[in-house]
């Protein structure tokens, strides 16, 4: 799970940082609300942990910039606000949770997994990017109509990218979360299973394919689904193809 610490506090923000790390996340901490909003706009962290009083722009203003634009991320806000009001003020601003200071580190922890584990159940069962699409019901995957076979293994592999569509997800995080190993395991199992998801989900289109991948590699980082602006040119290119071949 990729989290974002956002908290003014150093001694308490490098705590947060060292102790989910030890709990197996890949966790970012930055200190003021501009830094947030612009580390969500580009990694897209599957939780964050935010405080309200921050320099720059408070947990407040975060919330509301943030509000109806990235709903697949978990927020959990951190307060010593006592107020209620201040808490049913963030929850409405579309926060998932709110934990008062001073807090039990394995409270906030188990708070974080029944977030993601409700947002898993409540969400939409069928995953889409481009033309793929994902039903996790029926574990049925799909390419522009056509079903794509995939063993349990490669499923996994990509629900957890698609989950995690529009940022990068490292190949330690994949060996972690899909096959539950030590990143230290000494394996190239990540990087030959993208290979084989990269043949079933191709399509005979010739150079097109290669050049809009729909797992595109990272270099020196990981893998992430294509970009969705690559996707428009890749339907002209199949418009132009099915036109001349009409003609």
């Amino acid at each position: 799970m990729q989290v974002l610490i956002v908290e003014d506090d150093t001694a308490l923000g490098s705590f947060l940082q060292k102790g989910m790390k030890l709990e197996g996340h890949e966790v970012e901490w930055v200190a003021d609300g501009e830094a947030a909003l612009l580390h969500v706009e580009e990694r897209r962290p599957d939780l964050m942990v935010l405080d309200l009083s921050l320099p720059r722009k408070d947990g407040t203003e975060v919330l509301a910039e943030m509000q109806g634009r990235f709903d697949e991320m978990a927020v959990l806000v951190l307060t010593g606000r006592s107020q209620v009001e201040e808490r049913v003020k963030c929850l409405n601003l579309g926060a998932d949770d709110c934990l008062l200071k001073p807090f039990s580190f394995h409270e906030l922890t188990a708070r974080c997994r029944a977030l993601l584990r409700r947002r898993e159940q409540f969400a939409d069962p069928v995953l889409r990017h481009g033309d793929v699409e994902l039903n996790r019901m029926d574990r049925r995957v799909s390419r522009r109509g056509a079903a794509v076979e995939l063993t349990v293994k490669e499923f996994n592999l990509l629900e957890f990218l698609m989950l995690r569509r529009g940022r990068c997800c490292s190949r330690t995080e994949l060996l972690q979360e899909v096959w539950h190993m030590s990143p230290d395991a000494g394996t190239n199992v990540v990087d030959v299973y993208i290979n084989y998801l990269r043949k079933k989900l191709s399509v005979a289109e010739g150079d097109v394919d290669a050049a809009y991948p729909v797992i595109e590699t990272v270099r020196g980082e990981g893998y992430q689904m294509g970009s969705m602006k690559k996707i428009p040119q890749r339907v002209n290119e199949f418009s132009r193809r099915a036109m001349f071949a009409s003609a």
